[in-house]
Order: C-alpha cells, then structure tokens, then sequence
C-alpha cells in the first residue's frame, strides 16, 4: 500500500502538472478560437473517442487485471493491439468526407484524416504504458506525459496563433502521440517482446469483447450530448456545451489521471486474492467524494466567475449549463471505480448496462423536453443521470455486496461538506457584493481560501477518511519526528 500511495503523488504531480498545462492552452485557445471552431473539433473528437474504443479492444485493461501474464499473452495483446488500431485508422481516414457531409461542417474531413493519421502510432506505446500502470511505475509514466503535453502545448498554440484554426487542435493531438511514443521507447521493460502474434490471442478477445461493449457504450454516452446538439442545435451551442463541461469538470480534468492510476490493478490483485470488494468501493467513494462534491459546489456558485475570468466573456452563455452538469457530475462520481471493478472480477461488460440506460434515457429525454436553449439540454443530461441511480445501487448490491444504508452512511460526510462548502462561497460572494467586488478574478480569491479552510475542518470534524490521508501525505512532505 506504502508503494502504491508513492505512486499515487507521483502520477498526481505528473498528470496535474500536465492538465493545467492543457488546461492553460485551452484558455488562450479560448480567445484565438472561436465557438463555432471549437465546436467543430468536439464533434470530430467525439465521433473518434468512439472510434478509440474499438481500437483499444480491451488490451490496456486485460494486460493490467490478467493474473499470470505471460510473453506469449503479451505477444497476443500487442498482436489485437495493432490489428484493431491499424483497422480503424483507415475506415476513419476513409469515411472522413461523408461525415463532413453529414454535419455540413467541411473542417470535419481534414481533422479526421489528421486523427486517422495519429492512431497508426497509438499501439507503440498504449502496451508499455498499461505494462507501467500494472507495476505501478509512475516516474517512467510522467516523463512520457511531460514530453507528450510539450508537444502538444507548442504545437497547438503556434498552430492556433498562426490562423490554422481547428485544425491546429488536430496536429496537436498527433504530435503529443508522437511525442509520448518516442518517450516510452527507452522504457519498454526487459521483457517486453517486439514482435507480435495473433497465435494465441482467442483469451484476449475474449475479454476485449466485454470490455469493447462496455467502453462502446461509455464513450457514445459521452459522446451523445455534442452528437445530439450538433444536428439539433448547431456548432455554437455544442462548443459552448463543451465549455461548460470542461469547466464542471475540471476536478477531472486536475486530479483524473492520478484518482484512477492503477485503480483496476489494485482491485484485480485484491480480487485473486479473495479479498471481498465492497469496503474498497466504500473508501474510494468516500475520497473521491470527499474531494469533488465540494469542487463541484463550489463550481456551480462561482460558474459566471470562473467563465469570464477563464475563458472570456464571449463564453458566458455557457453558464447557466453548469448547475445541471455539476448535480450529473456529482452522481457520476459515487460510481467511478465500478467500471474498474467489474474488469477485476473478469466481467466488463456489466458496466454496459446501467451506461447504456443512461443513453437511452438522454436521447429519450432530449427528444421530449429540449426546447432549442442550452439550459434544457443541460437538465436533461442531468435527469439522466438520475434515472441510473438505482440501477447502479442494484448491480454494487449484487456483484460487490455493498448495502445501501452501508454506501449512504460513508458518502454523508463528503454531503455536509459540500454542503458546508457552498453555504460558505455563497456567504462570501455577498460580503463581495455589499463590498461592491464586481472583478470575477477578486470575486474567486475571496471565496476560494475560505472554501478550502472550511473543507479542512470539515474533513477533521467528521472524521473523514481523506483527513488521514491528507495527513501521511504532509507526513512525507514534512517528516516530523
């Protein structure tokens, strides 16, 4: 556990320091870019998430939950690996013009031919780096991040400022995979074989079909809000839909990387070795909880503040989307590792089902109670959310044993400190606003410390488990004796 936690601070150090780096391109980007622009990359990023999920056909995740991994079952893993990739680069270079068709938007093609392009490269380093998480090896991991989000960074802005408009998203994108696979080449383990095979890969498919129907459903889940908008509303509104979700999201954005590394090994291991499930769910939820329950609080309250200060006023319609996509962030979020758990216990397509419910309530909802403004379609995306809440308590019952009054009891302190947290902010903007404080930067810096103060103390009122954790990690920063 000592080794896993070590891990856990290197690869939040890494991924965070690469995401405010991504995350500051995307605020200059914000004033070289215009909405329209942005919403042509997100529908094109989308159609090729989907695309990516049958790419990875369930290698990274069957190479890091597999007991006995053996060379001949890596040989196998590489061998899908580059068949699938390879594959679906060329239907996606080659379907490119009738989907620019289809959505009227011309930039489309060229930004998929550029994408296609990329997922040549993938394979070369998508093996390592699930080899890496397996072991848990995360210096290695963030050397490989930090080139990869250079590239990206000096590439997309250069790009972006010399008027090449979308499509310097898309080099972006194919110079960070170039970048990050030249990285990993000197890190490949000892063992490592370079040459693949398709002799014995029966066992791999077989897991990535599971994993391939669950992620399938996951990434068009993700994928339906920019789908959906994009034929019924316009670019416009699927840029500014995106935005408001980047800034729901940007605990994820932030912490993301870090709050699932290693996460399915861990559980994988636990799981061979009979340990029962449930108290490993409770704790992850209670943490992850912990931390973004009172983020995303905080995010709804300050929305027009971190908007205007972030990415402009031009962006300010997509505020009132942010309290409906925080309220659906937030139930995501109590289930986050269950997708995880299900590939540990061998059995990924379970996550298919409450996600594919959730699909099916968004184009049903959408299809009702959209009325052409961002505001509707923000709430039906989080009604959505609500409608899978049972069906996602019903499958931890079954498949983990985790009671009910047992998960409500743990996420309540996460609860009251958010709850806290808000009350807080709120006190706080109107001190700023009987101080006549209009400046939304200022507005941010007098809520924010008192917010952070007051989730501190929460945390140790009640006894919450990230108040331990909040302690080791000081303990290894400041050794007291």
């Amino acid at each position: 556990m000592g080794s896993f936690r070590k891990a856990l601070l290197i690869n939040f150090a890494s991924s965070s320091g690469a995401t405010v780096v991504q995350f500051a391109v995307s605020i200059v980007l914000a004033r070289l870019l215009t909405p329209e622009e942005v919403g042509v990359y997100s529908i094109t990023i989308v159609l090729v998430n989907i695309a990516h999920v049958f790419r990875e056909f369930g290698v990274s995740a069957y190479l890091q939950r597999e007991k006995d991994l053996t060379r001949e079952k890596i040989r196998s893993a590489m061998g899908v690996a580059y068949t699938t990739t390879w594959f679906i680069a060329a239907l996606i270079f080659c379907s490119s013009g009738y989907v620019a068709d289809y959505y009227g938007y011309p930039t489309v093609q060229p930004v998929m031919q550029v994408l296609a392009l990329s997922f040549l490269f993938i394979p070369f380093s998508s093996i390592v780096l699930a080899l890496l998480v397996r072991n848990y090896d995360a210096t290695k991991i963030a050397w490989a991040t930090g080139c990869g989000t250079l590239a990206y960074a000096t590439t997309c802005l250069g790009l972006a400022y010399s008027g090449f408009g979308t499509m310097s998203l898309a080099w972006a994108n194919l110079a960070n995979i170039l970048a990050t696979g030249l990285a990993y080449l000197p890190m490949r383990p000892r063992d490592l074989p370079w040459r693949p095979s398709l002799k014995n890969s029966r066992e791999v498919a077989k897991f990535g079909g599971g994993a391939l129907l669950a992620n399938l459903i996951k990434n068009f889940n993700l994928a339906l809000p920019d789908l959906l908008l994009g034929k019924l509303g316009g670019a416009q509104q699927v840029g500014l839909v995106s935005r408001a979700n980047s800034t729901v999201n940007i605990f994820l954005y932030v912490a993301g990387s870090a709050i699932n590394f290693g996460s399915q090994a861990y559980l994988a291991k636990a799981y061979h070795e009979k340990q029962p499930l449930a108290p490993m769910l409770n704790r992850s939820a209670s943490l992850i909880t912990g931390i973004g329950w009172p983020i995303l609080t905080a995010t709804a309250i300050l929305g027009s503040e971190i908007v205007t200060t972030l990415y402009g006023s031009a962006w300010i319609d997509a505020v009132p989307a942010i309290a409906p996509l925080s309220i659906a962030a937030a139930i995501g979020l109590i289930f986050h590792y269950n997708s995880a758990a299900f590939n540990a216990i061998g059995r990924p397509y379970l996550s298919a089902v409450p996600l594919l419910i959730t699909a099916a309530a968004r184009i049903g909802l959408a299809l009702v109670f959209y009325t052409g403004d961002l505001v509707s379609f923000a709430w039906v995306l989080m009604w959505a959310s609500v409608v899978t809440l049972p069906v996602w308590v019903l499958m931890q019952k079954r498949y983990f044993g985790c009671g009910l009054v047992d998960y409500v009891r743990t996420l309540m302190p996460s609860a009251v400190a958010a709850v806290v947290c808000g009350v807080s902010c709120i006190l706080m903007l109107y001190v700023a606003d009987r101080m006549a404080v209009t400046q939304p930067l200022l507005r941010i810096l007098m809520a924010g410390p008192l917010c952070l103060i007051v989730w501190l103390v929460c945390l140790k009122i009640l006894s919450h488990p990230l108040a331990g954790e909040i302690g080791l990690i000081l303990k290894r920063i400041v050794p007291w004796k």
